[in-house]
């Protein structure tokens, strides 16, 4: 089979080309994903998803269909960077500097640069129906168990923190009861931020990776429209630090715009008849 690996600021994923033929893709990316004994590639074992794309001709930009299959074999309506590094992969087969990504959260339009990849993310919406929420209010600024959060959709649910310093930030402890909480019927990503220059820094805990990733663009948008909405920031343009790298938002007519870099890290093919860390083979 023919994989290949991207990241965008440290947030990391097999590609495959959907035309591949794979009997059960849940199955496959659980075991390509684990952080133990999974495919061993580019910076580490495993990786935050598996980004199944089909490359659509007859459009008058290229369009790629993307699903992604999370670690935990569920499969995630949107993600910031995996649209980036989708567009990346299809730009790359069609010398492209626009590509329309296909998401279960609606098209994306992409433009891809010397400088990196920048998606269009739409509009955040902070609707109960939108998140989703139980009840028929927003969630804004509200204390939940031992946090004070935001809830907000950027594609997927999150529920914004706001703290002194990420950096003192025990995830493990504090996001599992938020990113299961009865308030969110389909669970939340759990992200934090704290000030920093004229932007914030950021750590997120995934739903569907069940863990912290390095980089998270939902999440990004997320901590970006939660200040707008907040007051915190007047800016239209804000910088997110994650721990892997800097992501920029952008506020347009659009809506949001996510922009960061986007690296290659592994192009082979890999042999499922054994352990797929053992029989990778490739750049």
């Amino acid at each position: 089979m023919n994989v290949e690996k991207y990241h965008g600021t440290g947030n990391d994923f097999f590609v495959i080309d959907a035309s591949e033929p794979v009997a059960d893709r849940r199955a496959l990316t659980i075991e390509l994903c684990d952080g133990d004994d999974g495919l061993a590639v580019g910076e580490r074992t495993g990786a935050d998803g598996v980004l199944f794309l089909a490359l659509e001709d007859g459009y008058a930009s290229p369009r790629v269909v993307m699903t992604l299959v999370q670690p935990d074999g569920s499969t995630a309506p949107m993600c910031g960077n995996g649209a980036r590094c989708a567009a990346a992969w299809a730009a790359e087969r069609t010398a492209a500097e626009t590509v329309m990504v296909d998401t279960q959260a609606g098209t994306r339009r992409a433009t891809v640069d010397d400088a990196g990849v920048t998606v269009e993310m739409g509009e955040a919406s902070f609707a109960p129906d939108a998140v989703p929420l139980a009840g028929d209010e927003p969630l804004l600024d509200e204390s939940m168990e031992d946090l004070t959060v935001t809830a907000v959709d950027t594609g997927v649910p999150h529920a914004v923190a706001f703290v002194d310093d990420v950096a003192t930030v025990d995830l493990d402890v504090l996001a599992p009861p938020v990113r299961h909480a009865d308030r969110f019927p389909r669970g939340a990503n759990v992200t934090f931020a704290s000030p920093r220059d004229e932007g914030f820094d950021q750590r997120t805990y995934e739903r569907g990776v069940e863990g912290e990733t390095r980089s998270c663009g939902t999440g990004a948008v997320a901590i970006a429209a939660v200040a707008r909405e907040l007051g915190l920031t007047e800016r239209d343009s804000i910088p997110v630090h994650p721990p892997g790298g800097r992501l920029d938002v952008r506020f347009t007519e659009r809506g949001a715009a996510l922009a960061g870099p986007t690296e290659r890290e592994f192009a082979g093919t890999v042999s499922m008849a054994a352990s797929p860390a053992v029989e990778a083979a490739g750049d």
